[in-house]
């Protein structure tokens, strides 16, 4: 990633691919109140130096998958190999190397329980420098990375005009054809690629790539996120925590800790600990101030580990060099 600085025309841009990554440029620069020009440069320099790019994710609950959290301890030589091997699986995100750069943390998304049990019980197990696997189901997340307020900079009513309508509330099965995984994979790649692109990927006309990409936002399969580091907004101390929470006020602790501007993702899980959160800090003083003045006052919490972030492998969609 190149160095940039962002100025104010950027900080809205970035927050505008927050509320909708499909936003044509055009309706941002209204909003923004600036020219349609001036937003296509500035949305093609952070593009093309590695800042910011949108990434069409897979709400895989909608599918039927299951999201899991890892945790991995691996030996000092194999924790890089090891990290670059689960980012480059199309089923996981977020990969990071912590602490000292023997763990690893990562999510993923199993689309059966063969998959589930191929990952977890033979593929990881058998890679020898592999020393121990922790894996967590989440169970509800409380806080995304969609509604990190990190990125916020526009007003209430930048917002409102920008805002997409919300998927509908339904729980018919959604089933997906050839066309549609290879439309998704192609989003998965560039959520921004335009409608003639994805036409000669999916062998479908320009209307019918729209009418299905409408059809799988609203119907909650297909969202699409922003995927830009925090360091590119000045959060220079990004940390894991594993808390052990009362189970009587878990409910009410997660939902207390995903208001905290810190926080990008929170999640309840399964496992010896059953809350976990992704946070992002300014330095390590401002971590500090976070650990032992905000999630200390959380007093139904037992116990917590700490792990900073020593690397990040892959975000939402974007494998990085290791």
């Amino acid at each position: 990633m190149d160095t940039v600085i962002l100025d104010d025309v950027d900080r809205g841009l970035v927050h505008a691919l927050q509320i909708d990554g499909r936003a044509p440029l055009r309706t941002i620069a209204s909003v923004i109140g600036v020219s349609e020009n001036t937003v296509a440069r500035r949305y093609q320099r952070l593009r093309s130096a590695g800042v910011m790019r949108v990434v069409g994710a897979i709400n895989g609950a909608r599918l039927g998958y299951t999201a899991w959290t890892l945790r991995l301890q691996c030996t000092p030589d194999a924790a890089t190999a090891v990290a670059a091997a689960l980012a480059d699986r199309p089923d996981t995100s977020w990969v990071y190397l912590l602490s000292g750069g023997t763990e690893i943390s990562c999510n993923t998304q199993a689309r059966s329980v063969g998959d589930r049990d191929a990952l977890l019980l033979s593929k990881l197990p058998r890679t020898r420098r592999v020393t121990s696997v922790s894996a967590h189901s989440i169970l509800r997340a409380t806080a995304l990375p969609t509604m990190w307020s990190g990125l916020h900079w526009l007003n209430a009513d930048q917002v409102d005009a920008l805002r997409p309508e919300p998927p509908a509330v339904d729980d018919t099965p959604i089933t997906l054809d050839a066309g549609d995984k290879a439309l998704l994979g192609a989003l998965s790649l560039d959520g921004r690629t335009g409608y003639a692109e994805l036409a000669s990927v999916t062998d479908w006309s320009d209307s019918t790539v729209k009418r299905r990409m409408d059809h799988l936002r609203r119907s909650g399969v297909l969202s699409y996120m922003l995927d830009i580091p925090p360091a590119a907004l000045g959060f220079h101390a990004e940390a894991r925590l594993w808390m052990s929470v009362q189970p009587s006020r878990l409910v009410g602790t997660a939902e207390t800790l995903a208001n905290h501007p810190e926080v990008s993702f929170a999640a309840v899980t399964t496992g010896a600990t059953n809350l976990t959160a992704a946070v992002n800090c300014r330095d390590t003083g401002d971590l500090y101030r976070f650990l032992t003045e905000r999630v200390s006052a959380l007093d139904a919490t037992w116990a917590m580990e700490t792990a900073p972030v020593i690397r990040t492998v892959k975000r939402a969609g974007t494998v990085l060099p290791v």
